[in-house]
């Protein structure tokens, strides 16, 4: 476990969507100026990171508005739509591939031939998602209101490898309150539900020892990471 003190850079983060750490990035990254395709890319939170590295970015994703959002803030990046197992690229086009938070709605083994198929000769699939540290009482307690993170996925050929980066979000009471309301399972409640559910995570704030006063949180986090290379298979 890697513990990287304090937030990854949490300027960064729009409430609901934290940040990568460097370090974790780091990580997965091959050395040197690898081509990079994030799959899923959503809005392009990973993408922006990648970019600030000065790496050769395409964005994929199924979601045409995810894609229109992506293209506005990051117009200098290819963005096309697709999935993991329906990648518009040609073969060998990419010398890694990320995949954030996104794994777990994939067929592993579909996704990993076609994800094989698009990266070089020795090229790297990487998975990274981050997950609320609820070892800590009250990032418990708001789990228990909001929902745990989904399961955790890996690709199933090929030795892989693992890591996970300790660090924190900076956040104040109204974007905690963004991040509660930004989950997706949050945003397809009944108005009414929503609103009680984020009523739950008020309450916490104002009696929590933890939180009661304070102008700021720290929410911990745990960056859960995997790599492996993948060879594309021959007929």
């Amino acid at each position: 476990m890697h513990d990287l003190g304090g937030s990854p850079g949490s300027h960064l983060a729009r409430p609901g969507h934290a940040p990568y750490p460097a370090g974790a990035l780091g990580w997965l990254l091959p050395v040197g100026s690898p081509r990079v395709l994030d799959l899923g890319a959503g809005t392009g939170r990973l993408t922006r990171q990648l970019r600030a590295r000065r790496l050769d970015v395409v964005a994929v994703d199924p979601s045409p508005a995810m894609l229109a959002e992506l293209r506005r803030t990051r117009p200098e990046v290819p963005a096309h739509q697709g999935d993991a197992h329906r990648i518009p690229l040609p073969d060998a086009s990419a010398d890694v591939v990320i995949v954030a938070e996104a794994w777990c709605w994939e067929e592993p083994d579909r996704a990993v031939t076609e994800i094989a198929r698009v990266l070089s000769p020795g090229g790297r699939l990487g998975l990274i998602r981050n997950v609320r540290d609820d070892s800590t009482d009250w990032v418990a307690r708001l789990g228990d209101i909001i929902g745990g993170s989904g399961p955790a996925g890996g690709p199933r050929l090929g030795p892989v490898e693992r890591a996970a980066f300790r660090w924190a979000q900076t956040l104040t009471p109204a974007e905690l309150i963004g991040l509660a309301g930004s989950r997706s399972g949050m945003i397809l409640l009944p108005a009414d539900e929503r609103a009680a559910v984020l009523a739950q995570v008020r309450q916490l704030m104002a009696t929590h020892p933890a939180l009661l006063g304070r102008e700021t949180y720290e929410l911990p986090y745990v960056t859960e990471c995997v790599r492996t290379t993948l060879t594309p298979r021959r007929p």
